[in-house]
């Protein structure tokens, strides 16, 4: 390393007009001599303690905010800021400290090698000096974060809360460090890529999403301008733990061990496109701290405190942790620290799926009916349990595959056996990467029965969206089909690998795959002829599956199913639609197709591309439905579509094989009455259903074709009938104000639009790793489990089972016969100058019109003043997008006008409206808005 790393200066205070820096944070801090160097070393540090005594601020506690690497304290500036302007807002005080580490930023340059344990020890004997004597609650990144969990691990009386962004703790024996580092590291490159130039500091500031702000940048490099003040950059780097024998090493893992013992609030605030502490440092470290709140930020990368407002994230979860204000950390009874503040934390990893939770730490009921009780029930019936209409791996007309109750029943329970003996333990997250059938089913109630997690990402997602929603679930293990390994493979999925199918060994090492499905099978079958038993199984409260939404609203989420919830799912299907044994079951939707097994049903996944409902057709349809004499059908809104419109191809054999259906359901979008009636020709002897719904609770509520006629006929109608309640569910309104917001006030008087707020049994437990999506989706409700917020009314507390409660994201309101009314989503209101506008009904009545296919409607402008914009798909199609043509323009106007009394800015029209992935049918009104705005202010006239 160049001899600039063992040059000497003084701590200074920072240059003035330094972006988003108040010299008045600034200030010098020497420690006396003392510690391992008995030498008195001098820190800069901001710190707004002038600040709030200024205010009159009495602090509640210290947020102890530690850099890495190579940064300083102007990182945490926002931090600074936002605490002060809440403290002037009478809101609790929290007093910040942001330290130079010595060597960095600018404090003192002391030409000394300062290892981890020299850093925690400056650490602490600064903290000293400081009287900081709890509560305290740390912070810390990049490097910085293990140095502020070394203060953290030997300060259990003074410790309130420990929070991070983007860090490790913990770097695996048998796993390379990250590729960034090992480059850095190696021979030659250290001292002229940290040291004699600035090109660690530039790489590192080139990681923030989007590009940082020249003005931001220099406050950054402020510190770092010369080769003399650059030495603990590469002295940082250097003090990498790449093996054992390093001299870290030893103080890394100390502190790693006795993380787990920590018991305090938690938090962790993750950018994912971290190329350095990405996904599986996270992951580590939710192992380590199994209560902590998570959330990551899609798009967000290792420069997380300037791509997203982590200030307002970390205040946020201060003043729902620690309403009162933080005591001090008590130590208890077997040496572990545990927070007498707030009270939440233990629910909190609850909420976001974190933990790694077992049936022996989860207290809870054993479930008298669990999913898996048909299974046993019916392990020796030779009827048919399900049935395959294209075998995987079957040639194209070989036809469907028959699987009997008893063959399903054994498969499950080996494979279930087998993937104990593989190491599969209960809360181990299984990814599964296999088409809907024999293979799926079989695999997903064995992950069940031994208290697995299971990771369903729907395959529509495509290959960016099935990667963030893997790597974002980081499961322990991957079961999956050759094309799902192969993209595991390329793209750096975790997990330990098994195939559905035996594999020659030069692919399986090239996939990293350890076994296969048919050894696991008998592995099980040998632990079975041994007396081997199946774990006890898991409590209701045990979380059982991460199912991912769809990603037509934003990046795909993982929502959290406990396995009461799931059972409460089955019970509430089973009830409403009178799904039980001896019900054949159609699943034109994949993942429904999951819960035949659970229902007692046959079920059968017609022929079908099912990363494409649209490619359905009747015939496939009813080809499923004579193959188990089906009484129940289920079909998304787009795969419906499809089938109606290849109706003229079934043959008297399909005709009579759908005349013996007796429910037919489509949900997952608004489903039209037209479309309902044809699909009631289709099937004449059944009754229509349209429930609403979403991952996050399926079956809210339930219309039929005829309640959507009669609701019709209501002179008010706005938006689209999506029924009344099931008789578990509970739903409540959240009124808009002028701005298109909702409110935290709930209502269930009629004719209050606003945002629907849900209640059930079968609601969703939580988001995974997705601490303020969650916080968002219980706002003001009360809810029970921890998350804070105003309380809901004492009528809609008391209502529902569940203890639960959920804000959809969907607005509607309520009648005067209890029927529930969807208007559109709240992201989509139009926010005008004389009031919000739902866009539904609107929509609904330039769909009316003759030459329209489809419409949507979206504001153009500022909020408060958009400009209403309507977008058509013509019909017949019109070859590229421009303006409506005069007539049809004016029409649009004259609808619009009626409809809702709102005046309509501009008319355009495109070939096909954009729609999200899974469903084919939900118009992604936000891409269209933003594509009008373009087009309307003079830019290119593409398709959107």
């Amino acid at each position: 390393m160049p001899s600039a790393a063992r040059a000497t200066s003084p701590a200074t205070l920072p240059p003035a007009g330094l972006d988003g820096l108040d010299p008045s944070w600034s200030r010098l801090v020497t420690v006396p001599a003392g510690g391992a160097e008995r030498v008195e070393r001098t820190w800069h540090l901001l710190d707004n303690a002038a600040a709030l005594e200024a205010l009159g601020a009495e602090p509640v506690g210290t947020v102890l905010c530690v850099h890495g690497n190579p940064t300083w304290s102007y990182l945490w500036r926002r931090l600074v800021a936002q605490s002060t302007e809440a403290a002037s807002a009478g809101r609790p005080a929290w007093r910040v400290v942001a330290v130079d580490q010595l060597d960095m930023g600018f404090s003192e340059r002391t030409g000394v090698e300062r290892g981890l344990p020299q850093r925690v020890a400056d650490l602490a004997a600064l903290t000293d000096e400081l009287g900081l004597d709890g509560p305290v609650v740390t912070l810390g990144h990049d490097w910085g974060g293990v140095v502020s969990m070394g203060w953290a691990v030997d300060h259990p009386g003074q410790l309130a809360a420990v929070t991070m962004l983007n860090t490790a703790i913990h770097q695996p024996a048998d796993e390379p460090i990250p590729a960034p580092l090992r480059l850095t590291l190696a021979r030659g490159v250290l001292g002229r890529a940290t040291v004699a130039t600035s090109g660690f500091i530039d790489v590192t500031l080139g990681l923030a999403h989007p590009r940082l702000m020249d003005t931001v940048r220099a406050g950054y490099r402020a510190p770092y301008l010369s080769a003399a003040r650059r030495g603990g950059v590469g002295g940082f780097v250097a003090d990498i733990p790449v093996d054992q024998q390093h001299p870290s090493r030893a103080e890394l893992d100390r502190i790693a061990a006795a993380l787990r013992d920590l018991t305090v609030s938690s938090l962790m605030l993750w950018g994912p496109r971290d190329p350095i502490f990405g996904d599986r440092y996270l992951d580590d470290l939710a192992d380590r701290l199994p209560h902590a709140d998570v959330h990551r930020f899609e798009g967000a990368g290792h420069m997380i405190a300037e791509d997203v407002d982590y200030a307002a994230a970390v205040l946020t979860w201060l003043g729902d942790r620690f309403p009162e204000g933080p005591t001090r950390a008590s130590s208890s009874a077997d040496g572990r620290a545990s927070s007498t503040g707030g009270g939440a934390a233990s629910s909190a990893a609850d909420l976001t799926g974190t933990a790694a939770t077992t049936a022996e730490e989860v207290r809870g009921t054993v479930q008298d009916r669990p999913l898996w009780s048909y299974l046993d029930s019916l392990a020796d019936s030779p009827e048919a349990a399900l049935i395959e209409m294209v075998p995987h791996g079957a040639a194209r007309g070989s036809g469907p595959r028959r699987v009997s109750w008893q063959l399903l029943s054994r498969r499950v329970h080996e494979i279930a056996l087998g993937l104990r003996k593989h190491g599969v333990r209960p809360g181990d997250r299984v990814s599964l990467l296999v088409q809907p059938g024999a293979d799926l089913t079989a695999v997903l109630y064995a992950c069940v029965r031994i208290g697995a997690v299971v990771v369903v990402a729907d395959a529509g997602l495509g290959v960016r969206g099935l990667t963030r929603a893997v790597r974002g679930a980081w499961p322990d293990h991957v079961i999956g089909q050759l094309p799902g390994l192969t993209a595991a493979r390329a793209l750096g999925w975790p997990g330990r690998v098994v195939s559905t199918q035996r594999l020659s060994p030069v692919l399986a090492r090239s996939l990293g795959v350890e076994t296969s499905l048919p050894e696991i099978a008998a592995l099980g079958r040998r632990a079975h002829d041994a007396m081997a038993e199946l774990p006890e199984p898991p409590v209701a409260e045990a979380p059982a599956a991460i199912l991912f939404t769809s990603g037509s609203t934003g990046p795909a989420k993982g929502v959290v199913y406990r396995h009461g919830q799931l059972t409460a799912l089955r019970d509430a299907l089973a009830d409403r639609y009178g799904v039980g044994p001896g019900t054949g079951l159609v699943a034109g939707f994949a993942p429904f197709a999951l819960l035949g097994p659970a229902l007692g049903s046959t079920s059968v996944t017609p022929d079908m591309d099912v990363t494409s409902p649209r490619t359905l057709t009747a015939r496939a349809v009813a080809a499923a439905a004579g193959a188990v004499d089906a009484t129940v059908v289920f079909l998304s809104p787009a795969a419906l579509t499809n089938v109606v419109a290849t109706a003229d191809e079934l043959d008297d054999a399909g005709r009579r094989a759908l005349a013996g259906v007796s429910t037919f359901l489509s949900a997952g979008a608004p489903v039209s009455a037209t479309l309902l009636a044809a699909a009631g020709d289709l099937m004449p002897g059944a009754v229509p259903h349209t429930p609403y719904g979403m991952t996050e609770g399926l079956l809210m509520t339930d219309v039929t074709l005829d309640e959507v006629r009669e609701a019709a006929s209501d002179p008010s109608a706005n938006g689209v009938c999506v029924g009344r309640p099931a008789p578990t569910v509970q739903v409540r309104v959240a009124p808009l104000d002028e701005a298109g917001r909702a409110s935290d006030a709930f209502s269930d008087a009629a004719g209050v639009t606003g945002e629907i707020v849900v209640s059930a049994p079968h609601l969703k437990h939580g988001y995974d790793r997705l601490w303020l999506t969650d916080r968002a989706s219980v706002r003001g409700v009360g809810d029970t489990t921890g998350v804070g917020g105003a309380p809901v009314d004492s009528d809609a507390s008391s209502a529902g089972s569940s203890g639960r409660w959920h804000r959809t994201g969907d607005v509607g309101h309520l009648d005067e016969q209890g029927r529930l009314w969807v208007e559109g989503r709240l992201p989509h209101v139009v926010t005008t100058a004389s009031g919000p506008l739902t866009p539904v009904a609107a929509e609904q009545a330039v769909e009316s019109l003759a030459g329209v296919a489809r419409a949507a409607v979206v504001g153009v402008g500022p909020a408060g003043t958009q400009q209403v914009v309507v977008v058509c798909e013509g019909s017949p199609a019109v070859r590229r997008p421009g303006l409506a043509a005069g007539d049809l323009a004016a029409d649009v106007r004259a609808a619009v006008l009626g409809a809702v009394g709102h005046r309509v800015a501009a008319v355009l029209v495109v070939p096909v409206l954009p729609t999200d992935v899974r469903h084919n049918s939900k118009i992604d009104r936000a891409r269209l808005a933003t594509w009008a705005a373009s087009v309307l202010s003079g830019g290119r006239m593409r398709r959107p």
